[in-house]
């Protein structure tokens, strides 16, 4: 690490130009080459996979997205069948039908099967909009000139909205204003922390750069492998995060040479060779977390995890390589011009801990016992809404109350109209047919409610069920027969369509059904996201559909958004236990091997659990519960994306590691010297409870910002992780951690003899350098000789135990 700190100080400029090049040819390639995200959540050998390949083989081609354009007439106005309506909306979506991007739009005044578009009181209609391609391959302008054509038919007492995943691309916020803002935030706490305005910038500039480069090749991978739309976002939330922090650390120990008498290039070289070590393991810990996804041999995680580690790995290359270079540019200016001032006329002067540091490290060892019984019960508290988690799909209805998509949502359900009665359902982020798999996946709109009441056709109209079955027979044909009329009469299902197994279509598509399979499109009375709705599907897996299969060869499976929703979130949770024994097996065993002791791993992997379930509690609360969502902008309740469980837990273990690493380091070096148990966490505390505070402000900060995206899904990581470090740094490792480790008292260090001779002795970090070199010409040569705290001659014994695994 010594040697890339030199050579990096040695060709500062070479550094820079190339991290700028290599940014800049990333960028290129990107235009170039476009995005091809894909939010495909089948799970193969799930139900409704299998589903979801039938309807592909019996409607080959038809993978674009679909949306839906709705109008709705007033009290006072003409009803949506009046010429005067007809003639203005047909002209409107024939317009509509013209736009580049657009396949075809099924209007309601075309034939039998457009009639059931319109509602039963003659107030409501919509038109399905079939787009070329998937959602996440339109461009957003083709998709706001649909929106733009459509509410241009406005007025006269008529209302229209449009929905769908598609639709939803037009309300995403075009800027990077959380970006901006937590970057804003980033560089006012290392302002205060460092005094210096170049030093502050840096480690802003060194993560902007990696998170860009990041982002860019982010985009690239989505046309090789599976990579959600979100992994981009995601990949800067946790990149700007730990890219700040990393570089802040690398500066902190820099500055810290500067003070202590070091020449500009020793004390860079330093600082990468002691904390850029350090920076490099913990990144490692965030890379081996996030991989652990690969665990469960998913597509869709697996693009997420690959990404989301690309973009650590690239702030761990750019804080030791492209951070010394621009330490040697700014020189001494990495320190305020009042420390420059006192350097030259007082000389150096060792960094001792004081102030709030430490009375509170103080504070906590007189009172063990009554702190650490507090910070326990806040933790409980928070983590009981953990307990009623429900993941699962979240439509439309939980986008904010003023988005179109939400009003097409409500228009549709029957609770959005001026004149209907109570209906309408919970929430959405619009996902649907090619999102989990082809046309099963459920699409928007496709069985009308005709034998629905009042306004709207019901919230089970914004995601029916599709049954799809493969008929070898006259008898599996009978068979299905039977099982439509069973199902009308099914509670909690509102109306079928269905299945001439001949001709059967999906959302009003004139493309029929090969004689083999037969497609049965199912409405819910209750709305896609609602338990209600998951509990038709299982009834209908579970009892309806056995008993038509009984003497017959029919096999009937079910899809839909709701029951792929359900299927991926089966999956997950699993899989969950062996994902979060590797993660945490993993943390605990490079603990062990860090700090040879059984206690601190264990107290870790606790900490870090009890962490990941409070922040989850603040989500379900927040998101499931409704707590504050709207006034945040964040849409109404709605339940939790499945996927949000394995990520979080990914990216929360490995940036708890760092937090663990940086105070039991200093913890366990003192614990070395003294074998004082008191002492060393008392020191170990107020030496480094100021750098992670403001380590953590910075990742509170960064993570709280992108609640202002407009994606909901980013929203939950961002109050998620958010809520995660704040109890960590707050919390838990300046309270709960150091309590327990005086309770616990030399146990806290205890490990078998047999286990100490056995494990291989590693170190983090070499040990303390010299502080001051006599002469410019003998810098490097005296830096290099080990030293103690205080500067004498480092005992060199070699009985002497390996040098303790200090992270900063």
């Amino acid at each position: 690490m010594a040697a890339l700190a030199r050579w990096c100080l040695e060709r500062r400029l070479v550094v820079i130009v190339l991290w700028l090049a290599v940014l800049a040819g990333f960028a290129s390639a990107a235009a170039v080459a476009g995005t091809a995200y894909s939010n495909d959540y089948d799970v193969p050998g799930t139900e409704s996979a299998r589903a979801a390949a039938l309807v592909e083989k019996a409607f080959p081609g038809q993978d674009g997205d679909s949306s839906r354009i709705v109008w709705h007439a007033g009290q006072g106005g003409e009803p949506v069948r009046s010429a005067t309506v007809e003639a203005r909306m047909t002209a409107t979506l024939d317009k509509i039908e013209d736009l580049p991007g657009v396949a075809s739009v099924g209007s309601p005044y075309e034939g039998a099967d457009g009639a059931r578009q319109i509602s039963p009181d003659g107030r409501t209609a919509y038109a399905i909009v079939a787009f070329e391609r998937p959602a996440g391959d339109l461009p957003v302008s083709q998709v706001r000139a649909v929106v733009d054509t459509a509410k241009d038919a406005e007025g006269e007492g008529l209302r229209v909205e449009a929905g769908g995943s598609a639709i939803a691309l037009t309300e995403k916020s075009g800027t990077h204003l959380s970006e901006l803002i937590g970057i804003a935030v980033a560089a006012v706490v290392l302002f205060v922390a460092f005094g210096s305005l170049a030093a502050s910038l840096l480690p802003i500039i060194t993560a902007v750069v990696a998170v860009g480069t990041a982002t860019m090749g982010i985009t690239l991978l989505g046309h090789v492998m599976t990579v959600a739309d979100f992994a981009p976002m995601l990949g800067m939330l946790i990149g700007l995060g730990v890219g700040i922090d990393y570089a802040l650390f690398i500066v902190t120990r820099h500055r810290k040479g500067l003070r202590a008498g070091l020449p500009v290039r020793a004390a860079a070289e330093c600082a990468v060779a002691t904390t850029g070590r350090a920076v490099a393991f913990a990144g490692g810990t965030v890379c081996v977390a996030l991989l652990g996804m690969l665990v469960l041999r998913l597509d869709f995680l697996n693009g997420v995890a690959i990404a989301a580690s690309l973009t650590v790995v690239l702030t761990v290359a750019a804080s030791i390589t492209l951070l010394p270079a621009l330490l040697g540019v700014i020189g001494m200016r990495a320190l305020s011009r009042r420390e420059r001032r006192r350097l030259a006329a007082g000389g150096s002067r060792p960094d001792e801990p004081t102030g709030l540091a430490a009375r509170w490290s103080g504070f906590v060892e007189r009172h063990p016992r009554l702190l650490g019984g507090a910070a326990a019960a806040v933790m409980l508290v928070l983590a009981l809404p953990t307990f009623a988690l429900h993941l699962g799909t979240s439509d439309e209805s939980s986008h904010p109350a003023s988005s179109t998509t939400r009003q097409a949502y409500d228009l549709l359900a029957g609770s959005g109209a001026d004149d209907s009665g109570p209906g309408g359902g919970a929430g959405g982020d619009g996902l649907v047919g090619d999102d989990l798999g082809g046309r099963a996946g459920g699409g928007s709109a496709g069985a009308a409610g005709a034998e629905g009441t009042g306004g709207g056709f019901g919230p089970g109209v914004n995601g029916p069920l599709t049954l799809v079955a493969h008929i070898d027979g006259a008898d599996d044909r009978v068979a299905l027969d039977r099982l439509v009329d069973t199902l009308r009469h099914t509670d909690g299902v509102a109306s079928v369509q269905g299945a001439n197994t001949e001709g059967a279509n999906i959302e009003g598509s004139a493309t029929h059904s090969r004689g083999d399979i037969g497609v049965i499109t199912v409405v819910p009375e209750t709305s896609p996201q609602s338990q209600q709705t998951s509990d038709l599907v299982n009834r209908l897996r579970t009892e309806v559909i056995p008993r038509a299969e009984r003497g017959t060869s029919l096999a009937v499976y079910v899809g839909g958004l709701t029951a792929g929703y359900d299927d991926f979130a089966d999956v997950i949770v699993g899989k969950l236990p062996l994902f979060v024994g590797v993660v945490v097996g993993l943390g605990c065993l490079l603990l062990l091997l860090a700090f040879r002791s059984v206690g601190i791993p264990l107290k870790a992997a606790a900490m870090n659990i009890a962490a990941v379930a409070s922040s989850f509690g603040v989500v379900v609360a927040v998101f499931q519960w409704g707590w504050g969502s709207e006034l945040l902008g964040l849409g109404s309740a709605g339940p939790i994306a499945p996927f949000l469980p394995v990520i979080m837990i990914s990216v929360l273990f490995g940036l708890s590691m760092d937090y663990q690493v940086f105070l039991v380091s200093r913890m366990y070096e003192e614990w070395l010297k003294t074998r004082d148990n008191c002492r060393a966490v008392r020191v170990g505390l107020a030496e480094t409870s100021r750098v992670i505070n403001s380590a953590a402000v910075i990742m509170i900060a960064v993570f709280a910002a992108f609640v202002l995206s407009g994606d909901r899904i980013i929203a939950m990581f961002g109050i998620g992780l958010a809520v995660a470090v704040a109890l960590d740094a707050f919390l838990l490792r300046t309270l709960l951690v150091p309590a327990l480790m005086h309770l616990l008292g030399s146990a806290n260090w205890w490990l078998p003899a047999w286990l100490d001779r056995w494990l291989p002795r590693i170190s983090i970090e070499p040990p303390e350098r010299s502080a001051a070199p006599a002469s410019p010409s003998r810098e490097l040569a005296l830096w290099g000789a080990p030293r103690t705290e205080h500067g004498a001659a480092a005992p060199s014994s070699p009985a002497a135990r390996p040098g303790p695994a200090r992270l900063y």
